[in-house]
C-alpha cells in the first residue's frame, strides 16, 4: 500500500478489493472516521488500534485475523461491520476468533454485524455488556444461541444503517 501523505485531511477511506500485502499505512490516519476493507491482508487487526476517531468500521475478508482485541481500544466505534466472502458462506466456511470479549470494552457500539465470523466458543455473551448496542445482525452463530441473545437483550435484529446515513444523523 502506498504511503499517504495527506492523512492529516483523511477522514473516509474505502479499500476495495486493492492486492496490498499489508494495510500498515491505515495506521497513521489518525482523523479516520469511517474505514471500508474489502480483503483485509494482515494477519491482525493492530495496525487500527490507534484510529482513536473512528466511528465506522466494514472489513469483509479477513481470513488470516483469529483475534479482535486491537478493536477493543476503538472507543469512538458506533458501527461495526466484520463479514466472509459470500463465497465462504455457501461452503460454510467461517472465520474463527478468539472471542467477542474485546468488543464489550467499545462504549459507544450502536450497531454490529458478524456474518460469517464467530468466536471459538459460539456465544454472543460478551456483546450484552455493550451499554448502547442497538441492533446486531449475526451469521454462522447456531440459531439458538441467536435466539436467547434477541431475547435476553433489548437488541433489535437487523443490519446496520449505511454508513453516511448514519453520520449524517
Amino acid at each position: 500500500m502506498p504511503s499517504l501523505s495527506f492523512s492529516e485531511a483523511l477522514t473516509e477511506l474505502t479499500i476495495w478489493h486493492c492486492k496490498y500485502r499489508t494495510l500498515q499505512p491505515v495506521s497513521e490516519l489518525h482523523a479516520l472516521q469511517k474505514l471500508k476493507i474489502a480483503t483485509f491482508p494482515d494477519e491482525s487487526l493492530s495496525l487500527l488500534d490507534g484510529l482513536q476517531q473512528l466511528e465506522c468500521l466494514s472489513i469483509l475478508h479477513l481470513p488470516k485475523v483469529t483475534s479482535l482485541a486491537p478493536l477493543g481500544s476503538l472507543k469512538s466505534l458506533r458501527i461495526l461491520e466484520i463479514e466472509t466472502l459470500p463465497s465462504w458462506d455457501v461452503a460454510r466456511k467461517r472465520t474463527v476468533v478468539e472471542s467477542l470479549w474485546p468488543l464489550s470494552e467499545l462504549p459507544n457500539l450502536q450497531h454490529v454485524s458478524l456474518l460469517g465470523v464467530v468466536p471459538e466458543d459460539g456465544l454472543l455473551d460478551p456483546l450484552k455488556n455493550c451499554p448502547n448496542l442497538k441492533s446486531a445482525k449475526f451469521h454462522g452463530f447456531q440459531k439458538e444461541e441467536q435466539e436467547r441473545f434477541f431475547m435476553e437483550s433489548d437488541v433489535l435484529k437487523r443490519h446496520a444503517p449505511d454508513f453516511l446515513e448514519f453520520i449524517n444523523k
